[in-house]
């Protein structure tokens, strides 16, 4: 289990959102935990200082071009980046600095999976280099992945099966949890189960971590087979949760 860090961006700032407020056509709309007075570069910065490795940018929405690139360019290779990641851009992500590309809406079309655009994406920068985004929402019993900002429920069940389909495809998964994102209401237990009874390859997962106490039953719920990713609840965001308590906490594992 490895402590992931994140840098979300929205309108060219660092903010802290609930995922599920996010309108792209109505910012008025938008809940926002928190909004940095510091540039992405001084995160990144502190995040190459503390050797966190595979943390991830989110461009939410148009406007983040240039906060994302001076990002990664303050952390070289260390950063995944996603939000409007496409087979005609991923690839210029990589020279700008970005270890890995994460995919969501490109690739969930329509409520389906595109295998078409994932092959396209693929053919573009690997396998390797690829993190594939499933937000997932619980309905009628399943899980299933969410898209246009968590908006439309697809026909894409998480399973075993699913999953290992995938994985062919990619380097890592992300795996926002819809329900509990931003809302540091504590982690969804029963996804959490179920990402780390099906997958195999590494796996990052975010949403409602706000203590040192979340994070030990992640641990214990996960066997240490997933990562973790917090952000509202961390001080550096606005919350109560040391930082340095969550890396020294992760550490020792």
């Amino acid at each position: 289990m490895k402590f992931r860090p994140c840098i979300d961006l929205h309108q060219g700032k660092v903010k802290q959102i609930v995922g599920e407020s996010l309108n792209v056509d109505n910012d008025k709309e938008v809940i926002e935990n928190f909004v940095s007075e510091k540039e992405p570069s001084y995160y990144a910065d502190m995040f190459q200082r503390d050797h966190l490795l595979g943390g991830h940018v989110i461009m939410l929405g148009g406007g983040n071009e240039e906060a994302a690139h001076q990002a990664l360019q303050a952390y070289p290779s260390g950063l995944h980046i996603g939000g409007g990641i496409t087979a005609e851009n991923a690839a210029s992500y990589l020279k700008k600095g970005a270890s890995h590309v994460i995919v969501t809406s490109y690739i969930f079309r329509d409520g389906e999976l595109n295998t078409a655009n994932l092959d396209k994406i693929v053919a573009e920068v690997g396998a390797d280099r690829l993190v594939i985004d499933l937000s997932c929402k619980e309905h009628n019993g399943k899980w299933v992945v969410a898209t246009n900002q968590w908006k439309t429920i697809s026909n894409f069940e998480v399973t075993a099966e699913s999953l290992r389909y995938l994985e062919a495809y990619c380097d890592e998964f992300l795996v926002h949890a819809v329900d509990v994102e931003g809302k540091r209401a504590g982690i969804q237990e029963s996804l959490v189960k179920h990402l780390a009874q099906s997958v195999t390859i590494p796996t990052t997962y975010a949403g409602g971590a706000r203590s040192i106490a979340d994070l030990e039953l992640f641990h214990k719920l996960t066997e240490g087979k997933l990562d973790i990713t917090i952000g509202s609840a961390l001080d550096i965001f606005g919350g109560s949760l040391p930082y340095k308590d969550v890396i020294a906490y992760c550490s020792k594992l």
